[in-house]
């Protein structure tokens, strides 16, 4: 185990092996309980397949998953010599986009699967921007499938040059993307070099995992610690339960809670049943504050200090990207916006710019509507109190996903907000 800890999204087109490549990194790094590998090479062998422990554990994550079983956390952290990981994404999980976007699933980099046999796919596209939008630093890039193009360079060369083309269109440094020719199904470059890439001679993808800069925790940010949920424990009172954010939370604090607007001194902050002094970023805590009761705070306040309180929007402003919608958004439109740990009806008050996700400049002024593909600057106006912060100051409460009929429409990051 290391103390260094990475949140790594695996993005990219469905059918482009995320899930193939998901179990290998597990498979490879000795993440899949060795009993299970055991039983496993067990039934290989019995059906005459030794060697195949690696397609059982696929099977039985895909198996897992059609039972609609997410796949317990333990298999979603894996271990290099520098970090460890958590997959922020489920790989195939419908929500992977809202899951990238609110609360701990805030990816600090990214591996992009673009298949060598197919290429950018439209969901290579929105993931690449999606990731660009939500302030994702580093890219790498496993060009998939290299076992059906048999080992090719030169389709390998020409996939790379097409997201390479994308990356341009979105802005994405190309000094922060890097290339490696892989088969997630075979194994080839992501533990060990292959022979049959020997035209390639880069890091393969552990290397480059363990070549990430590490993500700067935000203790320097003012405390912001979303509530997910409020108990009452005999012989302590009330106690909000949330993950810290950005910040330290001490105890002996004066803290204030937003939108709800009450506050008090922390007494006692609880980590794995055990009380301690502080509590910092990624850390989940419980924790009793003087004088606040029951039904004083609820899920979606934030929890910052009295002297820099949370801020509540009265409007705000937003990039959004719209991922998913039927027909067309136009001002008036109201969903409900998931930010942190709060969900709040908000109207789309006005449709203030489209921008082309290509180029990120202004495409036209106040458009009369949205639709799929687009990206855009609109003003947002919460249907009750929301405490949420420009991206600019602190992106772990800037940055949002709008839902509407059972799904993730858009995703956003606000640009500023007019306090209320």
């Amino acid at each position: 185990m290391s103390d260094r800890h990475q949140n790594l999204a695996i993005i990219g087109h469905v059918d482009h092996g995320k899930s193939t490549l998901v179990g290998r990194l597990l498979y490879e790094t000795g993440s899949v309980p060795e009993h299970v590998i055991e039983q496993h090479k067990e039934e290989a062998e019995e059906k005459g397949k030794g060697g195949f422990e690696f397609a059982y554990v696929m099977d039985n994550l895909a198996e897992e998953r059609e039972r609609g079983v997410t796949i317990d956390i333990a298999h979603q952290e894996f271990s290099t010599d520098a970090y460890d990981f958590t997959i922020v994404d489920c790989p195939g999980h419908r929500d992977f986009v809202k899951n990238m976007i609110t609360g701990a699933s805030q990816a600090d980099n990214a591996v992009l699967v673009v298949a060598a046999d197919d290429g950018v796919a439209p969901q290579t596209r929105e993931h690449v921007f999606l990731a660009r939008t939500l302030g994702i630093g580093e890219l790498i890039i496993g060009v998939n499938k290299m076992d059906l193009v048999d080992y090719s360079e030169s389709d390998y060369k020409s996939v790379v040059s097409e997201v390479e083309e994308l990356l341009k269109q979105v802005r994405f440094g190309t000094e922060d993307a890097s290339f490696i020719p892989i088969s997630a199904f075979e194994g080839d470059n992501i533990a060990e070099e292959s022979e049959n890439t020997d035209w390639y001679d880069g890091d393969i993808l552990l290397e480059a995992l363990n070549d990430l800069p590490e993500p700067e925790p935000p203790t320097d940010a003012p405390l912001r610690l979303p509530i997910q949920d409020v108990y009452t424990i005999d012989g302590i009172g009330t106690v909000p339960v949330g993950r810290v954010e950005t910040g330290i939370l001490n105890t002996g604090d004066n803290v204030s809670f937003q939108p709800s607007d009450v506050g008090g001194e922390v007494k006692t902050v609880e980590m794995h049943h055990e009380e301690v002094p502080k509590a910092e970023p990624g850390d989940n805590v419980g924790f009793n504050v003087r004088g606040i009761g029951k039904d004083d705070i609820r899920r979606g306040d934030v929890c910052g200090p009295a002297d820099d309180p949370p801020t509540v929007a009265d409007t705000f402003q937003a990039q959004i990207v719209v991922m998913q919608h039927p027909s067309v958004i136009t001002a008036g439109y109201t969903p409900v916006f998931h930010a942190h740990t709060a969900q709040v009806a908000c109207t789309i008050e006005s449709i203030d710019q489209k921008i082309d996700p290509s180029s990120g400049e202004v495409a036209e002024e106040n458009p009369d509507f949205i639709q799929n593909g687009d990206a855009a600057v609109v003003t947002i106006r919460p249907q009750k109190p929301l405490s949420i912060e420009p991206s600019g100051e602190i992106p772990e409460l800037g940055s949002f996903a709008i839902r509407d009929m059972g799904q993730t429409i858009a995703a956003g990051k606000v640009l500023d907000v007019n306090e209320r």
